[in-house]
């Protein structure tokens, strides 16, 4: 799908805020609210809009520890790759997971109650024995960037 300026301005309007109202989306769009509701639709149709999310401080709630873990992976047969993803994407402290070239094979980046939690989570994954060679642990401490809002103007230059 071929995105254009309007489409970049409502993509940047509801990365700002998921809850932005018809009328204010419009406004900003620089559209009338039936033609951009009908394009919101059809980016998310498209799947180029893929969800809707709160962003949780949860470090308001309770505290927390991140870490990010460098992993790398004994074999690599395709079934090896499948089967460490797998398990991977049934952990529900594994937020995030990137398969990256380069020295290792794996980012992870894991959110636990504790650094105690966080080594039973290690443990289970090396019980399970899902070919991990190799891991390395990264505790955060302290969170300078992230970001959720992508750079679109950037990243996707509009074509009119």
């Amino acid at each position: 799908m071929k995105i254009d300026a309007i489409d970049l301005r409502i993509l940047e309007a509801i990365q700002e805020n998921g809850r932005i109202t018809k009328l204010a989306l419009a406004e900003k769009a620089g559209l009338s609210p039936t033609p951009c509701w009908l394009r919101l639709r059809k980016l998310e149709k498209a799947g180029i809009v893929s969800g809707y999310h709160a962003r949780v401080a949860v470090r308001r709630v309770a505290p927390v520890a991140s870490v990010m873990m460098e992993v790398t992976l004994a074999n690599h047969r395709q079934a090896d790759f499948d089967r460490f993803e797998r398990a991977v994407t049934a952990t529900p402290e594994i937020v995030a997971c990137w398969s990256v070239g380069g020295g290792v094979d794996y980012i992870l980046k894991i959110m636990a109650a504790d650094i105690d939690a966080y080594q039973r989570l290690v443990d289970s994954l090396l019980d399970r024995e899902l070919g991990i060679e190799r891991y390395f642990t990264y505790i955060v401490t302290k969170t300078v960037k992230e970001e959720t809002v992508l750079p679109l103007a950037t990243l996707l230059p509009a074509s009119e």
